[in-house]
């Protein structure tokens, strides 16, 4: 980056979902993209001044999915296979767009499935879109 360039960071409203290379659009939300290491603490006799700390498990936290309702039964029959114990594992990705609408980020869930289904809260006083939400559990992530 030369003098005088900026470096601005990506915009969280823009990014786009794609479940087994189907670009998914209309997706509202998107949450969990997370990992966290566990460790092991481990004191060593005579040393007091820190306490090591030993690499054990890295967790991967659910992604949540949240898009207005519509007439695409794909997510809800999805989830409904998994229900009847035919889990079909797919890839999913998450690309953050830049400015311009260009691939900025690429997160990458290997062999997702849904384990929870949320459908709208309907208020016939309220005029906000129906959203679905759908929970995805997978063997973890990569950029």
């Amino acid at each position: 980056m030369g003098t005088g360039e900026r470096n601005d960071p990506f915009l969280g409203y823009r990014f786009r979902v794609e479940i087994d290379g189907i670009i998914s659009a209309g997706f509202a939300e998107c949450c969990g993209i997370q990992m966290e290491t566990e460790v092991e603490e481990y004191r060593e006799g005579g040393i007091n001044d820190y306490v090591h700390k030993l690499v054990k498990i890295t967790k991967y936290t659910n992604l949540t999915l949240k898009r207005g309702l519509t007439d695409s039964d794909e997510l809800w029959n999805w989830y409904q296979d998994v229900v009847m114990g035919k889990v079909k594992r797919k890839n999913c990705s998450i690309i953050l767009l830049d400015g311009e609408g260009n691939e900025g980020w690429r997160w990458n869930f290997k062999e997702a499935y849904p384990v929870k289904w949320t459908g709208p809260s309907l208020k016939a006083d309220s005029k906000v879109v129906a959203i679905e939400t759908l929970e995805l559990t997978h063997t973890g992530f990569t950029r």
